[in-house]
């Protein structure tokens, strides 16, 4: 079976309504790869023809904006699954998912998902709950780039990546952004999420070691944030 009944995209996804013989059926039919960091899993525009289910590692949604620059929508981590939206409207892809730190991912398609979708109720109401919440998320996020400041918005951001991703032994963000994919999350441009960094630096709330940034008074980001 491959170990998909043990996968961590299974406990944690839609996929976890699977019975037993769907599992076996859906190890027969998935294709595993390893991304590259910087590397594309899909592009925006490209036709997926089924869904990605990220094994490890980490990558980032985003889309090009009118000025060609790269505006990250979300990050995604190990226990995900990238394009049930666009297989499920039938659209192409209207994101471009590269990774951010290698990544494994399998990809599983549309047949044996829209089979599963006939046949197994909890299996398709549990993708709906996925892309309803999707769409919660992008529209909070929306409602934040309107009505937050780009500091909260930053001081928002480093919380989610510690929250989210964790840290390293060394106590700085796991999860390395370049300053680029940084102002790509809050909408900024460079210059000013480096001001903004270098702000926080001298204030005592993050601390910068080359790329690398460590959370030192979480607390405080909290409140700037909120």
């Amino acid at each position: 079976m491959n170990k998909c009944d043990q996968c961590i995209v299974r406990q944690l996804t839609s996929l976890q309504a699977l019975n037993k013989e769907e599992v076996i059926k859906l190890a027969n039919s998935k294709t595993t790869y390893k991304i590259k960091k910087g590397e594309a899993i899909f592009e925006e525009g490209d036709v997926t023809n089924g869904v990605f289910c990220v094994k490890d590692g980490v990558g980032k949604l985003s889309k090009l904006s009118a000025n060609g620059k790269d505006q990250i929508v979300k990050l995604v981590k190990s226990g995900e699954l990238l394009g049930q939206r666009s297989m499920i409207s039938n659209e192409p892809a209207n994101l471009t998912a590269k990774a951010v730190a290698d990544m494994e991912v399998c990809f599983i398609p549309k047949s044996e998902i829209i089979g599963f979708f006939n046949t197994n109720n909890q299996f398709s109401m549990k993708l709906m709950q996925t892309v309803c919440e999707d769409l919660k998320e992008s529209e909070n996020d929306k409602i934040a780039l309107v009505q937050k400041t780009v500091k909260q918005r930053l001081a928002e951001t480093l919380l989610y990546l510690h929250d989210f991703f964790g840290e390293n032994e060394d106590k700085t963000l796991k999860v390395q952004l370049t300053r680029e994919e940084l102002a790509g999350m809050i909408g900024t441009a460079t210059e000013s999420c480096i001001r903004l960094l270098s702000d926080f630096n001298k204030l005592g709330l993050i601390e910068l070691t080359g790329k690398k940034i460590l959370l030192k008074d979480l607390k405080a980001l909290k409140k700037i944030a909120d």
